[in-house]
């Protein structure tokens, strides 16, 4: 992951097409290193979870352009790259696996991650998650607790238990969330492993209960 951390430092420092027209070849190599990492990334998650088994590369990674159309921040290029390993691919608005490759401080996450769940899910989903805490709160809060090794994510949580719901649940910081989420966040060292493939899959593999439970609810919504 050496040519991928080296690319994303360099056109941190030179994020323009002229820069990247001369440097053709450098971006190819960490898209070709990376690329390679991610196949066998959907491999090892498809030994614990057989929802992602099947994926292509192309299903799980994004463009590297950003759209900078309405945005006040006009660098053509993102400064990270990243991987969504989710049941039927990146758009199809399931839970799933996230690894994030970005240097430190480079302005978008600021910095390498895992994490798994959702990320602004739809109103409908978010909903059906919340009905499902308030019904069966006991095992969200043991698939929580499962993945060891995350936190979860709050920043955007609510500052008040949505409306329908009693402010004295035993589980109502669970109902607040507004993306469902585990995250973790890792250094340079973890990512230049040479276990760094097995490292993440068993990471991630503390995740899968939590997942599993909020594909259930994504479900759930789908059907109504």
């Amino acid at each position: 992951m050496k040519t991928v951390l080296n690319f994303l430092c360099r056109i941190r420092e030179n994020n323009n097409k002229e820069w990247l027209d001369a440097n053709r070849s450098e971006y190819k190599a960490a898209v070709d290193v990376f690329n390679a990492f991610v196949e066998k990334l959907i491999v090892g998650l498809g030994e614990f979870d057989p929802s992602v088994r099947g994926l292509s590369v192309k299903d799980c990674t994004y463009r590297f352009n950003r759209d900078i159309r309405f945005s006040p921040n006009k660098m053509p290029y993102k400064t990270h790259f990243g991987a969504y390993v989710c049941p039927h691919g990146k758009k199809s608005g399931y839970a799933g696996y996230y690894f994030h490759i970005e240097p430190q401080d480079s302005g978008y996450l600021g910095g390498h991650l895992l994490a798994t769940g959702l990320y602004a899910p739809l109103p409908k989903v978010l909903e059906s998650i919340r009905e499902e805490i308030f019904l069966n709160g006991d095992s969200f809060d043991a698939a929580v607790r499962e993945a060891r090794n995350f936190v979860l994510e709050d920043s955007q949580a609510l500052k008040r238990v949505p409306r329908g719901y009693p402010a004295d649940f035993k589980y109502a910081e669970y109902l607040k969330l507004k993306n469902p989420s585990l995250s973790k966040s890792f250094d340079d060292d973890f990512l230049l492993s040479d276990d760094l493939l097995e490292n993440v899959v068993a990471l991630f593999k503390e995740t899968y209960t939590l997942n599993t439970w909020l594909n259930r609810a994504v479900e759930y919504a789908m059907e109504k």
